[in-house]
């Protein structure tokens, strides 16, 4: 097996509290050996900061995700300029915005959301988008920051939205929903679209494949992504594998780090 990249996974959250460690090892042992751990609000970055070692594969990504709106204050914006400025960082991220969850404030998502593009743009950083129900407002903002790299992590959108994406040299994040039989268009658009703009993600523990529906979802089971894309394209997983992990490493500037070893 070729190695192989969790370029989405919040391996922070409780649900992994009881074998962190254990999932870890997991992943390791079928050569899941880059994981991007993305924040959710200002409290998880002192966790994740705590669980991301470069060593053993483990990068930090901060940010204010938009579900969780009810928790951000704006001093928290200026406070993750500061975090920034401190502690490495692959990514500004998670970030975005969400129209799908009821009581979620429009205009206070898209003030946070512009900003936290702004910070990446003032450090350097590539993002890490959320768009649920709001891709084409994403993609019109973005449109407005010329040169901003970076990913929209678990996308479903459109064949015309993806296009969208790689004409300004975004990548997009497929995990476990590519899996499953009904989901036509996103097969239809992993199958033919640029391999060089195709990440792999878990978004663990969430998002399971279709075989393991209704469970935690880990890192490991991105094989189970591999496989499905590999049919989809006809073409080998080792070569998904090589390209996909290869997109990660540029993408996020992580060349110069060392692979975690095989266990």
């Amino acid at each position: 097996m070729a190695e192989l990249a969790d370029s989405h996974v919040h391996l922070d959250d409780v649900a992994f509290d009881g074998d962190r460690d254990q999932v870890i090892d997991r992943a390791m042992a079928v050569q899941v050996r880059t994981l991007l751990i993305p924040s959710v609000d200002m409290h998880s970055w002192s966790r994740i900061k705590a669980l991301c070692t470069p060593e053993r594969g483990l990068f930090a990504a901060y940010g204010l995700h938009p579900l969780f709106l009810d928790r951000h204050r704006d001093e928290h914006l200026a406070e993750l300029s500061r975090w920034l400025a401190d502690e490495p960082a692959i990514a500004v991220g998670e970030i975005g915005l969400d129209f799908h969850r009821e009581g979620l404030d429009p205009e206070r998502q898209r003030r946070f959301f512009r900003h936290q593009l702004n910070i990446a743009r003032e450090c350097r950083l590539p993002v890490i988008v959320h768009a649920r129900e709001a891709l084409e407002e994403v993609i019109q903002t973005l449109r407005r920051m010329p040169g901003m790299r970076g990913v929209v992590h678990s996308f479903s959108g459109s064949e015309q939205q993806a296009r969208q994406l790689w004409d300004m040299g975004f990548h997009i994040g497929i995990g476990g929903p590519v899996t499953y039989e009904r989901a036509q268009r996103l097969r239809r658009i992993v199958g033919s679209m640029p391999l060089e703009f195709l990440l792999l993600e878990s978004d663990a523990p969430d998002q399971p494949d279709t075989n393991h529906r209704g469970q935690r979802n880990e890192p490991a089971r991105i094989v189970e992504i591999l496989r499905c894309v590999s049919q989809l394209r006809d073409d080998a997983e080792t070569a998904i594998a090589a390209a996909t992990t290869a997109n990660v490493r540029r993408l996020f500037g992580l060349q110069q780090h060392v692979a975690m070893p095989a266990p």
